[in-house]
């Protein structure tokens, strides 16, 4: 597939107003347009909005990007096909995700098509990356999972201040961590939240990382929702897919 091939394949979730696009926007294009991706990621992609989160985000060829609480994995297929040969991507679960997420998992890693990808997987208290290896962090639909805390079903509690320090220290000066996240009502309770409809007050992330090495640095609101009432939870028939969604970018300082 050439890029422009790439790139008109992806005309109605992204037109380029210049014909032809920047080479960021033709790179996502042409990982979007790979023929070995799963239909259902393809469905999803108009709800998700890959194509400007990941430039939003500035992940490009050759990076290494950690997904974490990576999931069923449908990020990490993208940035793997992104990132390219000269990338690497940290697919990172726990336990209780790797059985939640079973079924999306064995077909997108059948046949190792997805060479560049590292499945890791540790408890987010017990994450270890060398100090300054990661160039981007992505958090998607799992910051509000931080306050969850379920040991009976295999999801012990997460020490967010642990965590913020280890991505910090993963993260080299400079680099990028994307937060994606189903949004909560205003001054809600986060663990209530999470537990219960498995959103966040999206003031809670910002300030989770005040007193961090990330420097907040902006939004897009591709994902925002309005009619959404956050008060169901996101998976529910009403609203699934279709949430209230903040898309956060934040910057490690130098």
């Amino acid at each position: 597939m050439t890029c422009s091939q790439a790139v008109m394949s992806l005309m109605l979730i992204s037109p380029c107003s210049d014909g032809g696009g920047s080479s960021m926007d033709v790179a996502i294009a042409e990982a979007l347009a790979n023929p070995a991706r799963l239909e259902s990621d393809r469905l999803r992609d108009p709800l998700s909005r890959p194509d400007l989160v990941l430039a939003f985000f500035e992940i490009s060829p050759g990076m290494t990007v950690l997904d974490l609480f990576s999931g069923g994995g449908y990020y990490a297929e993208i940035v793997s096909n992104l990132v390219g040969p000269e990338g690497t991507v940290i697919a990172q679960n726990n336990e209780a995700y790797l059985a939640y997420a079973a079924k999306e998992l064995e077909p997108r890693f059948a046949d190792n098509h997805l060479s560049n990808v590292t499945r890791l997987t540790v408890e987010a208290n017990d994450l270890d990356l060398p100090p300054a290896s990661v160039d981007a962090v992505i958090a998607s639909l799992t910051w509000h999972d931080f306050y969850n805390a379920d040991p009976e079903q295999g999801w012990p509690a997460i020490d967010e201040p642990l965590l913020t320090t280890k991505l910090c220290a993963a993260l080299k000066p400079g680099g990028v961590l994307g937060v994606i996240d189903h949004v909560a009502a205003a001054g809600s309770d986060p663990h209530e939240t999470a537990m219960k409809l498995h959103r966040i007050d999206p003031e809670r992330i910002k300030a989770d990382l005040a007193d961090s090495c990330f420097i907040f640095e902006g939004e897009i609101s591709v994902l925002r929702n309005p009619d959404d009432d956050l008060g169901i939870p996101m998976n529910d028939p009403a609203i699934k897919g279709k949430t209230d969604r903040v898309v956060y970018k934040f910057r490690r300082n130098e």
